[in-house]
């Protein structure tokens, strides 16, 4: 019954502790907004706002007033309500039939009551404050900024000006203009999100492509002011008394200003550097990915991988270009197809992860078919983007039905013989022989056996050739030596002679030395000659082929040592890794080359098998190649200064285009090696405009360019001189000496 009046103390102390809370948020709120217009960081103002937000809280306490507190505020403030609203915090079971009687005639008043009385706050009073700091903050904002500019009417005295030295000391009498204003506006281009910069300094750094406007402007009135950059001079336009001039940064290079006053007096201003940078293209990496991979018919045939792509401005678009081969030799057809990344791209991210799932059976691919496939992403650079690739990776559904070994792309022609496909059958033959173990005689199933051993045998001989094991001794491992040298020194009447070891032999154990086999250690040529006893050496294979190769071979040893044995069914896992071997290297050595057509030039048919040689002719050219000399205009200024030096020789316009050609060719040179060169680039343009001419300035400048000029490369040559035995004591003996 009491939950009524409850709820309405409730509301009002809601009501209560909000109010107290606005206060706070109004001290704060003036105290920060006139620190930012006092200083124009926001930064700090949001710190302020924080620290004066919990100290006003610390004070004010908003969170103070509860449900009693609204109770006894009522209470004390109304006399109707007869300091009963305890009454309606409490259990309506509790109390006796008075107590309950009281309770609702004092819900009721406080409903009245709460709609004319507010809670206690000093709402109004913060509000003046707050707004007395917000309006003194304007007002002191705005007096400093004209203040500042009543005091500093140049905007850029913090940063270097440009400094003009007149080109003629004596006809410059009176006092040289100065800059008052000097501004460089950088604006990049749209796609790299880069905004406009203004700056003051006159050394440029900027992307390929971006706008460039100068700015200056000068405190006395001048005339004809020009930019001068390599060769060229572009006149400034005057805008609102100040020059300007724009252009699109293309490359590298430096500048400088040029003016004349209205007296006829000439100035120039100091070389100024622009470095333009280009844009970089994406960046793909693949995670997750060997280069080849392989699958059986019946595995889960899917390619998975993560691709990381960077760009400096953000990527475009990224896409695979997958080619899916089919059939081999003159049959092959090729499929080309563009896939998406399974999830989506965010154009104009910097950094990205893509990742992707190729199911092989989606491609509509059956066995013995490959795909081929690469990453591609552009950026947003225009008006032509940036394109990369990753490099190619492969993917191979294994054929069931043919094991041909072959090396494409390795070697000049194809060396591998058909016999390099009786490995499958012998693991099918011994396969069959113990399927029919049951059916055959003991007699005959071990005959079958070995002789699925001699044939393990002579296929591991035949491969023992292209490791360059020309004799049978050659092509067993360590382990094996003794074996095969017995092997050949064996009774041919007696069939146990291949099975047994013989302790009696000559050399036994090698601890005899074979003088016969020993090689000449001295002997010069020994690292030129293609050996034929060293298996080592003899190789047809590169290291990585014949690693794989020597790995089968040994694979073969235990196959063929098992079928002696008469234990084909131990045999069958060496045989099948040594297929196993064998398919790698075929699939190792595969280079892909994109299909491409070739159109013959037309046959004439009635030239056709004639035979007519009438009209070949032989053809014979000689022809000298002079080579050209590097900065010929450099070497040019050398000899000029020269004669400056030497005699008092006068300035003209063919000199001038000298010094002028020779300052574009060491600009080229100043631009990767400023610290050497520009010194020197900044003295010719000072001989140029005739501000410094003097000896020392030839001196030095002559200085620069000779250390500029690359040395040329030596030229040996044939000469003819006597030397006989007493010269050559001589210098040998001059040489003793001066160790």
């Amino acid at each position: 019954m009491n939950t009524k009046g409850k709820d309405i103390l409730i509301k009002f102390t809601k009501q209560w502790q909000l109010l107290l809370g606005l206060e706070v948020f109004l001290y704060a709120l003036g105290i920060s907004t006139c620190m930012y217009f006092l200083s124009q960081n926001i930064l700090l103002s949001l710190i302020l706002f924080v620290l004066v937000g919990i100290i006003a809280s610390v004070i004010i306490k908003p969170w103070k007033p509860d449900i009693k507190s609204s109770s006894s505020f009522l209470d004390n403030q109304i006399d109707l309500l007869e300091y009963s609203t305890g009454l309606l915090l409490q259990p309506w079971d509790r109390h006796s039939s008075l107590a309950k009687l009281q309770q609702l005639k004092v819900s009721k008043k406080v409903k009245e009551a709460v709609k004319e009385i507010q809670p206690p706050h000093h709402l109004k009073r913060t509000s003046i404050i707050a707004v007395s700091l917000i309006g003194l903050g304007f007002v002191l904002n705005q007096l400093n900024r004209v203040d500042y500019f009543k005091k500093s009417p140049i905007p850029n005295t913090t940063v270097n000006p440009i400094i003009f030295k007149a080109n003629d000391s004596i006809s410059n009498l009176g006092e040289a203009p100065k800059i008052v204003e000097q501004w460089v506006t950088i604006g990049y281009p749209k796609y790299t999100n880069i905004p406009t910069q203004r700056v003051s300094k006159m050394n440029i750094k900027a992307l390929e492509g971006s706008q460039l406007n100068w700015e200056l402007k000068f405190d006395n009135q001048i005339d004809n002011v020009m930019m001068q950059s390599m060769e060229n001079n572009y006149p400034m336009r005057l805008n609102n008394a100040s020059y300007i001039w724009d252009t699109t940064l293309t490359n590298s290079g430096f500048y400088n200003f040029k003016f004349e006053d209205v007296q006829g007096n000439s100035y120039t201003s100091d070389l100024y550097a622009i470095e333009a940078f280009k844009d970089a293209a994406p960046t793909i990496k693949l995670q997750g990915l060997n280069q080849f991979t392989s699958f059986n018919y019946d595995n889960n045939k899917i390619v998975e991988f993560k691709t990381t792509i960077n760009d400096d401005f953000g990527v475009a678009d990224a896409y695979i270009i997958a080619t899916v081969s089919k059939g081999s030799g003159e049959s092959v057809k090729f499929r080309e197809e563009k896939l998406n990344f399974d999830n989506s791209l965010k154009k104009g991210t910097k950094n990205t992860t893509l990742s992707k799932k190729i199911d092989l059976d989606n491609m509509n691919m059956e066995p013995g078919d490959e795909l081929y496939f690469y990453v591609e992403t552009q950026d947003f650079k225009t008006p032509k983007p940036n394109i990369a690739r990753s490099e190619t990776y492969f993917a191979v559904i294994r054929d069931t039905t043919s094991y041909e070994f072959s090396v494409e792309g390795t070697l000049g022609v194809d060396r591998m013989p058909d016999y390099f496909r009786s490995q499958r059958q012998l693991i099918i033959d011994t396969e069959k022989l113990i399927k029919n173990r049951k059916i055959l005689s003991k007699k005959d199933f071990n005959f079958t056996s070995n002789e699925l051993g001699f044939d393990q045998k002579s296929l591991r001989l035949k491969y023992g050739a292209f490791m360059g094991e020309e004799s049978e001794i050659a092509i067993v491992n360590q382990e094996n030596a003794e074996v095969a040298q017995h092997e050949l020194e064996q009774d041919p009447n007696d069939p146990l002679a291949g099975y047994k070891h013989d302790h009696d032999s000559e050399n036994e154990h090698n601890l005899v030395e074979d003088k016969t086999t020993k090689k000449d250690e001295d002997n010069p040529l020994e690292a030129y000659m293609h050996n034929h006893d060293d298996p080592e050496k003899a190789t047809l294979f590169e290291e990585s082929l014949r690693t794989k190769l020597k790995k089968a071979l040994n694979e073969m040893w235990d196959a063929e040592l098992y079928l002696r044995l008469y234990e084909p069914e131990k045999s069958l896992p060496f045989q099948y890794k040594a297929l196993k071997y064998i398919q790698e290297i075929k699939n190792s050595a595969r280079v892909y080359v994109h299909r491409i057509g070739f159109d013959p030039p037309p046959i004439k048919e009635d030239k056709r098998l004639t035979g007519k040689l009438e009209a070949v002719k032989s053809y014979r050219k000689n022809e000298t190649i002079a080579q050209e000399e590097a900065f010929p205009f450099m070497r040019q200024a050398i000899l000029t200064l020269e004669v400056f030096k030497t005699s008092d020789a006068l300035f003209t316009d063919e000199t001038t285009a000298i010094f002028e050609n020779a300052g574009n060719e060491l600009s080229t040179l100043a631009v990767e090696f400023p610290g050497k060169y520009l010194n020197t680039l900044q003295q010719l343009r000072w001989i140029i405009d005739g501000s410094q001419r003097n000896a020392q300035t030839y001196i030095e400048v002559q200085r620069g360019l000779l250390m500029a000029i690359p040395k040329p490369n030596d030229n040996p040559s044939k000469t003819a001189a006597s030397v006989n035995e007493i010269n050559q004591l001589l210098l040998k003996e001059l040489d003793i000496h001066d160790k």
